[in-house]
C-alpha cells in the first residue's frame, strides 16, 4: 500500500499490502460490528469483483494511530464519484470501522477534505460516520442522507434454544409434518460448523451445488450462474474459515445435501450470506428446517441474533421476524465543480425515475 499526498489516504494493493497498515486493521477489527468492515472481505473484493478496480483507504489518524479506515472505490476522472467498496457488490450493509467517536470524526475530517463526491449505498442507521460526516462538511458541501433498503434480523434469547417454541402451534404442527416427511425419504441429519481449511472447498463446492439445484438459477442470482461473485465468496469464505469464524450448515437426508447456508460468526451475531436447497426437496421443507436448527445452535452458543442480510422479503416477515436494522443511502456534494456535476446527475437520475414511476 501506498501513502498518497494530502494526508489519511493509502492507495490499497492487494498483491503488495502494507503490513503495518494490515496490523492496524487487524487490531481495529476487534471494534468492528459486521464482518464486511474486516480485511478479509476487502482483500477478497480487491482480488475478485473490484479487480482492476483502484482502492483507496482513507483513515482517520490520531495520537495512537490510526484509529478509523473506509475502503473507497476511487473512479476514474477528477468528476467523478467515490463510492464505499462493497455494496454495490454484493448488496450487503458496509460501514466505516472505527474504534470510537473521536476515530469516526477524523475519518470524516479526512473524507470531506478530499473534495470529492462521495456515495455509500447501505450504512447502518447507527453509524457514527454519518453524524461526523455531517459535521465536517459543514462549509465545505452539501450531504444527503435518505433511508435505504432495510435488512431483516432473528433476536436470539434463551428462548430459542427450544426454536420451536417461539411458534405458534399451527407453525409447529408445520415444521413437525415437513421434518416427517423428511424422515421417510431417508435419515436426516444436521451439520453446522466451521470446517477444517483442508476441507473447505469439497464443502463450497457442495453448498454451490445445493443452491444451483433451487429457483435462484432460474433468476441468476446462484453463486453457480455467477462465476465472479462465486470467486469472491470462495476467496472471503477460505478466509473466514482459516481463523474459525466461518460457518457452514447442511441438512442432508442419507448423507445427501439437500440444503445449506454460508455464514460468519462476529461480534456476537450470526451473519447469514447465503442460503439454498434442492428443488427437488421442496415438499418436505429442508431450507426452513435448516433454518430452525441453526436459529436453535446459534441460541445455544451465546450468539445474540441471525442477520439475514440481503433484502426484506415476503416469506421471512411471514415465518420469522419482521425485526429490521435500518439503513441509511449517504451522498455528499462538495462545494465544487466535482459537486454540482453529482448533484445534477443524481437529480436527472430522480427525475428518470420518477417519470418511469408515472408512466409504469
Amino acid at each position: 500500500m501506498k501513502r498518497l499526498p494530502g494526508g489519511g489516504l493509502y492507495r490499497f494493493d492487494p498483491a503488495s499490502p502494507d503490513r503495518a497498515l494490515l496490523r492496524d486493521w487487524e487490531r481495529l477489527e476487534a471494534a468492528a460490528v459486521s464482518p464486511t468492515q474486516a480485511p478479509a472481505y476487502t482483500l477478497a473484493l480487491a482480488a475478485t469483483l473490484l479487480a482492476g478496480t483502484p482502492l483507496i483507504l482513507a483513515v482517520g489518524e490520531g495520537a495512537s494511530g490510526i484509529e478509523a479506515l473506509l475502503p473507497l472505490c476511487a473512479a476514474a476522472g477528477g468528476m467523478a464519484r467515490w463510492r464505499l467498496a462493497g455494496p454495490r457488490e454484493t448488496s450487503e450493509p458496509g460501514d466505516a470501522l472505527y474504534g470510537d467517536a473521536p476515530g469516526a470524526r477524523r475519518l470524516a475530517e479526512t473524507l470531506a477534505g478530499l473534495g470529492k463526491p462521495l456515495a455509500f449505498d447501505r450504512v447502518p442507521a447507527d453509524s457514527l460516520l454519518v453524524a461526523e460526516l455531517r459535521r465536517a462538511m459543514r462549509g465545505r458541501g452539501l450531504v444527503s442522507v435518505r433511508p435505504a433498503q432495510a435488512s431483516p434480523a432473528i433476536a436470539l434469547d434463551a428462548g430459542w434454544c427450544e426454536p420451536e417454541s417461539r411458534f405458534n402451534s399451527g407453525r409447529r404442527s408445520d415444521f413437525r409434518r415437513a421434518a416427517r416427511r423428511a424422515g421417510e425419504l431417508g435419515a436426516v441429519t444436521f451439520d453446522f460448523s466451521c470446517p477444517a481449511p483442508a476441507d473447505f472447498d469439497a464443502l463450497f463446492d457442495e453448498a454451490v451445488r445445493v443452491e444451483g439445484a433451487s429457483w435462484k438459477t432460474a433468476a441468476g442470482t446462484a453463486l453457480g450462474a455467477d462465476p465472479a461473485k462465486q470467486a469472491f465468496f470462495r476467496a472471503y469464505l477460505r478466509a473466514e474459515c482459516a481463523r474459525g469464524a466461518l460457518r457452514l450448515g447442511f441438512m442432508r437426508i442419507d448423507g445427501c445435501a439437500v440444503a445449506m447456508q454460508l455464514a460468519v460468526v462476529m461480534g456476537g451475531r450470526l451473519w447469514l450470506y447465503k442460503i439454498g436447497y434442492d428443488e427437488a426437496y421442496r415438499k418436505c421443507s429442508p431450507g426452513t428446517l435448516l433454518l430452525l436448527h441453526v436459529a436453535g445452535e446459534a441460541a445455544r452458543a451465546g450468539l445474540t441474533s441471525i442477520e439475514l442480510l440481503g433484502n426484506p422479503e415476503p416469506w421471512i416477515a411471514e415465518l420469522w421476524t419482521r425485526d429490521e436494522r435500518s439503513c441509511l443511502r449517504v451522498r455528499t456534494y462538495p462545494y465544487a465543480l466535482t459537486g454540482l456535476a453529482a448533484l445534477l446527475g443524481d437529480g436527472l437520475e430522480w427525475l428518470r425515475a420518477r417519470a418511469e414511476g408515472a408512466r409504469a
